[in-house]
Parts: C-alpha cells; sequence; structure tokens
C-alpha cells in the first residue's frame, strides 16, 4: 500500500465537506470494493473517509408500503431480518447470495450501490423493484441512479444514506453464480406491483445493470414463465469473456428470468390474470 490521509467524521455533514474539499478521496463503507482496487494500484486515493462512526446509518426500517434500510446495514443483517422475511424475502434473498460469509459480516448494501459493480446483486434488486436511493442532498429514482458500469447520478460530495423500497406481493431474485468469486454471471430480479412489471438484469449487459422492456411487456399480459417462452434476447451489447459468451448470457438472462417469475408466483401466489 501507499501513504494516504485516514478520517473518521462522526456526522454525514462533516463525511461531505472532506469529500467537498479534496476531489481525490474515498468513501469506506465494508471496504471490499475499495480496498481490493487500492491492493492493485486501480486506485490511489490520498484520503480515506471512514463512514463507520456516523450514528444512524444502520438499520432496516418497515412501513406499511415501504422497506428503507440504511447505507451502513451488513449484507448479513439485511438477510436475516425477520421483519424483511416476513414482507419483502424476494429482497432478503438478494444478500444471502452474495460472496462468503466475511463478506456478507462487513460489506455494506450502500457500498454495492455507490460502487455499481456490474456484476453486483443490489443494484438488480433496486432497479427492479424500482427503489429510491436517499442521499445527503436528494432522492434518486433507481432508474436515473445507475447510469452504466461503475458509474451513478452521485455527485463527488454525495453520500448515499439509506434506500427506499416498496413493498411488493409478488418478486424474486435468480442468480446463476460464479463458482469461484459469488458474483452474478446472470442474475435477475422481478416483481409485480399492482399493473407494473419490473425485470432488470445484472452480471450480464457490458454497460451494467439494465431493464429488459420484451420481457416486462409479455409479463403484463399474463404474469407467468410461460409468458416469456419463445422471445429471443440479443446478444448485442451483453458481456462476452472466459466465463461465457455474449450469446450465452443472453439465452441465461431468459432462463433466470423465468425462474424467477416461477419463484415469485410461488411465494406470492399463482397470478390469475
Amino acid at each position: 500500500m501507499y501513504a494516504f490521509k485516514f478520517e473518521r467524521p462522526t456526522t454525514v455533514k462533516q463525511a461531505a465537506a472532506l469529500l467537498a474539499a479534496n476531489q481525490e478521496a474515498k468513501l469506506l463503507a465494508g471496504g471490499h470494493s475499495l480496498i481490493p482496487v487500492m491492493k492493485q494500484r486501480l486506485a490511489s486515493p490520498d484520503l480515506i473517509v471512514d463512514l463507520s462512526k456516523i450514528e444512524g446509518l444502520s438499520g432496516i426500517e418497515v412501513t406499511p408500503r415501504t422497506v428503507t434500510i440504511k447505507a451502513m446495514t451488513k449484507h448479513r443483517d439485511v438477510a436475516n431480518s425477520k421483519e424483511l422475511l416476513e414482507v419483502m424475502p424476494a429482497l432478503a434473498s438478494v444478500p444471502d447470495s452474495i460472496g462468503d460469509p466475511h463478506v456478507r459480516g462487513t460489506g455494506t448494501i450502500g457500498g454495492s450501490v455507490a460502487n455499481n459493480d456490474p456484476n453486483a446483486d443490489y443494484p438488480a434488486a433496486c432497479l427492479g423493484l424500482g427503489a429510491t436511493i436517499v442521499t445527503n442532498k436528494r432522492k434518486i429514482p433507481a432508474d436515473e441512479y445507475f447510469q452504466g458500469m461503475f458509474a451513478t447520478a452521485l455527485e463527488p460530495d454525495e453520500i448515499i444514506t439509506e434506500i427506499t423500497f416498496p413493498i411488493v406481493k409478488k418478486a424474486a431474485y435468480q442468480k446463476f453464480k460464479h463458482p469461484a468469486s459469488g458474483f452474478a454471471l446472470v442474475g435477475v430480479f422481478v416483481s409485480k406491483r399492482s399493473s407494473e412489471i419490473r425485470v432488470a438484469a445484472t452480471g450480464a449487459g457490458s454497460n451494467g445493470v439494465f431493464r429488459i422492456p420484451e420481457f416486462e411487456e409479455a409479463l403484463k399480459k399474463r404474469f407467468s414463465p410461460k409468458s416469456l417462452e419463445g422471445i429471443t434476447l440479443s446478444a448485442d451489447g451483453m458481456n462476452s469473456d472466459i466465463h461465457g459468451s455474449a450469446e450465452y448470457r443472453a439465452h441465461l438472462v431468459g432462463v433466470m428470468a423465468r425462474r424467477a417469475v416461477a419463484a415469485a408466483n410461488e411465494r406470492g401466489g399463482e397470478d390469475e390474470e
């Protein structure tokens, strides 16, 4: 490693001020995104701003219509939340497949969403549920927040404080994991909220997480895996590497989507429309 300054502010306002004063500063939440890239010299910030001492940035709040997860809430705590498992188990299932026990015990939802890794799981949940990313400055709809691989709508001195998800009756996440890293080779989150259908995929696209309008339109007619049969996604814009070709990923998105719809119906009751 190399020399850098380290600050532990006790308020979000202090943390934002440190970011505003130093354009090269980086936030530290769980550290599983930042530390590896620093070790590889892919990032060399001269100031690390640790958020762990700021009170009020952890916890889960459930209301009749929404679930709000504070930014520093660990993956393990989301997966094990009794309240969340009761009202929306699909969301609780997302971090249960992240990494290993150590990663789940230290990594945070805010860190994952802020980093927006193209193979991460939470971005699919945010986009697939129509979440709102709340920062120290504003509220950003998920459709506007995710802007490409590792790219978000966050400004340099903007800090995620919490993420709010609408509670839906039918939702599920299905993931084809990379056998070594645990990242999503392809992951698909689907949800049905009244007449609104959302389908979001992670791991597959070269520009990061994305919605699939073709699937959403088909599922509006009937929320059933059969509605997606025969729909072929284009391989254009899909990732292609040693783990799978673009064509393979395009096919796998369809497989995961059908599985997710089936799981959502199983949890929320068979669709009768």
